[in-house]
């Protein structure tokens, strides 16, 4: 216990407060089982550091550990809870709870024999968070980290700005743009590809580029190595066709998704393939779309297009078609907070009612004309005017 103190002291001196992500301010931090979930990276112990670091004065009234520890080798969630309480430690921050065997049913009895200690626990693995969190969904209030937003990449570079919501966007654009253009201080155009290749994942602070897509990388296949077979009875073969199938995905044009052609390279049925893009997506690592009435969480419905979680995948998967990562950026920014379906006529439908194409500084509105509420998302351009909207206003949007 001594050994996990000093290690939790240790690492919240290195704590910055500096930035605090949205969601911080989001969470009901009294509550007394809170649970964060959120892809490898976005975050979420730095999230957990940073409270203990601005609510407990007195840091001793609260301790962090992580579950790979060598410390749970030998020692349970309960072990941890009975001396937490003999030393009157008040609040548990748990980290990686996926690493723990049975962490779900740990959890529930800290939280049963514990009622004076409360409990924040996160998790990486978010298939296994997803298949193991029902039996804790009556006591635990669970939030999900994304990744960096632009708006909240910029604050990372000391320039601050607002949320907007999408009628803003939509309707007042052009204004907008101009005032975050004015007080940018650099490009904002620049900034914006910046993003695009090395920002949604905060640790793009500390790594190079190419540190930082390596470690986007490594970050898919230990999805598909490790959290896949975690929660599945799935072949090493088809681990290997799952990754194929990312290369398949990034390397073609932005298409509809030809379901006959993609099982025939991979020699699987078109229920398998269904099957690995759903485990792929709960991952975070695949978005699908799917036609408005065709989105059903339970069905096995073939969605209509697949596209990356975020633009940082495709580039460390090495396959950066910009059709494909404008594509990537519009649903990933807007998919936070509002739904996007497949439309039969442009690029993305969003609340079944706003139409999107997405293209280049001279992308026309060929596609969607004369459909009401259509709009056109373009790369390259710093200000918009009618219906043609900067795609880099978008990343404002949380």
């Amino acid at each position: 216990m001594e050994t996990l103190k000093r290690r939790y002291l240790r690492l919240l001196k290195l704590t910055s407060t500096e930035y605090i992500r949205d969601l911080y301010r989001q969470i009901s931090w009294n509550a007394r089982l809170i649970g964060i979930k959120g892809a490898r990276g976005v975050g979420k112990t730095t999230m957990m550091l940073q409270r203990i670091k601005l609510s407990f004065p007195d840091p001793s009234k609260a301790l962090y550990v992580s579950l790979d520890d060598i410390w749970f080798a030998s020692h349970s969630l309960l072990d941890l809870g009975e001396q937490a309480a003999a030393e009157g430690i008040t609040h548990l921050f748990i980290d990686e709870v996926h690493r723990l065997p049975g962490w779900e049913q740990q959890i529930k009895n800290l939280y049963d024999f514990y009622p004076d200690i409360n409990v924040v626990f996160t998790g990486s693995s978010l298939l296994v968070i997803d298949y193991s969190i029902a039996d804790l969904s009556r006591r635990c209030l669970l939030y999900n980290l994304t990744g960096l937003s632009f708006r909240e990449y910029l604050e990372f570079q000391g320039k601050k700005f607002e949320t907007l919501s999408l009628q803003d966007i939509l309707y007042n654009h052009a204004e907008i743009a101009s005032g975050i253009c004015e007080n940018a201080g650099s490009g904002i155009l620049s900034d914006f590809h910046k993003y695009l290749r090395h920002g949604f994942y905060p640790f793009y602070t500390t790594e190079s580029e190419t540190d930082y897509l390596t470690r986007v990388n490594n970050m898919v296949s230990s999805v598909i190595d490790f959290d896949v077979p975690s929660v599945e009875k799935i072949e090493y073969a088809t681990l290997i066709k799952a990754k194929h199938l990312l290369t398949i995905i990034a390397s073609q044009t932005p298409s509809p998704l030809n379901a006959k052609m993609t099982t025939d390279m991979l020699g699987v049925t078109v229920n398998q393939l269904i099957k690995i893009l759903s485990l792929l997506e709960r991952s975070q690592i695949l978005r699908l779309l799917y036609y408005k009435t065709e989105r059903n969480p339970k069905s096995m419905a073939k969605p209509q297009k697949v596209i990356f979680d975020n633009p940082s995948i495709l580039y460390a998967l090495g396959y950066a078609n910009i059709g494909k990562v404008r594509e990537t950026f519009l649903a990933s920014m807007i998919s936070n907070g509002h739904e996007a379906a497949y439309p039969k006529d442009g690029d993305l439908l969003v609340d079944n009612r706003y139409l999107f194409e997405v293209g280049g500084a001279r992308k026309s509105f060929d596609q969607i004309k004369d459909i009401p509420d259509s709009f056109v998302a373009a790369d390259d351009i710093e200000f918009g005017f009618g219906n043609k909207i900067p795609l880099w206003l978008f990343g404002f949007l949380y």
